[in-house]
């Protein structure tokens, strides 16, 4: 996974389109945490939760195997960015993240689907304080932004899809099947998936940023193909209008996981 984020203008493209996420997320998540003293980001990026998260506690460490996202990430006083390997010992990680039982709420946003589970899971328990130490997870999936505009994303999206790694599908099947052995948080029946959505504004060329910032349209890319040629192009300024100059509203649908680590 590393490889296809390390590039310094596919990081850019990253940071520039990625969409933000709303706090109503957060709050849901901050409410479900008796402390709210530190907080560790897995695969922070350019720190989109992770600079939400430092208004709402007072610690936050953000970790990523890029060096490339973590250049774009703000910075902040209460935010400490970890470049880690892929692997990382148990005693390693424990000394360059955080010691065992000392984190509040572990957070992971658009990635872990990448990720090792039963290593990272492993860490959680570790580091999360007992019993009451949540786990919050999410992901958000395609775009809609209008009847003309979405059909022409999915003939794309549809189009891409051998060039996009296989936990994809956890994506696409909004985290209902991935692994996630953890209890409900108090005041919950389930660990979710819970539903929220974003929003960002977006012209054409934007929207277009962000699609050449998938992950998808790099593994193309390095075997010869451009996801999007002048006739893709072209179908979406027919569908966006307007010379794609429009600013239109892009919501996107976020899928959260959440839950205590107990008294293991």
């Amino acid at each position: 996974m590393a490889d296809l984020f390390t590039n310094s203008k596919q990081a850019e493209k990253y940071a520039e389109a990625r969409p933000n996420y709303p706090n109503e997320l957060f709050d849901f998540i901050a409410s479900k945490t008796p402390r709210h003293d530190l907080v560790w980001d897995v695969g922070t990026g350019s720190g989109q939760a992770a600079v939400v998260l430092a208004e709402k506690y007072k610690y936050v460490v953000g970790t990523d195997v890029s060096q490339q996202q973590l250049d774009h990430a703000q910075k902040l006083p209460n935010i400490r960015y970890v470049h880690t390997p892929d692997s990382l010992s148990l005693s390693d990680f424990q000394a360059d993240v955080a010691p065992p039982d000392s984190v509040d709420l572990v957070t992971v946003a658009q990635a872990l689907h990448w990720i090792d589970l039963p290593s990272f899971y492993e860490q959680v328990r570790s580091v999360l304080r007992k019993p009451d130490g949540v786990i919050a997870v999410w992901c958000y999936v395609e775009p809609v932004v209008d009847p003309a505009v979405d059909a022409a994303f999915w003939r794309l999206y549809n189009w891409s899809q051998p060039y996009w790694a296989p936990q994809r599908k956890h994506v696409d099947e909004r985290y209902r099947n991935l692994e996630f052995p953890f209890e409900p948080v108090q005041g919950e029946a389930s660990t979710g998936p819970y539903e929220f959505v974003t929003e960002k504004k977006m012209n054409l060329n934007a929207f277009l940023t962000y699609i050449r910032s998938w992950s998808s349209y790099q593994t193309a890319k390095k075997k010869g193909v451009e996801m999007l040629p002048d006739e893709t192009v072209a179908d979406f300024m027919k569908a966006w209008g307007s010379d794609g100059e429009e600013v239109k509203t892009v919501k996107f649908p976020i899928f959260l996981k959440i839950g205590k680590v107990g008294a293991c």
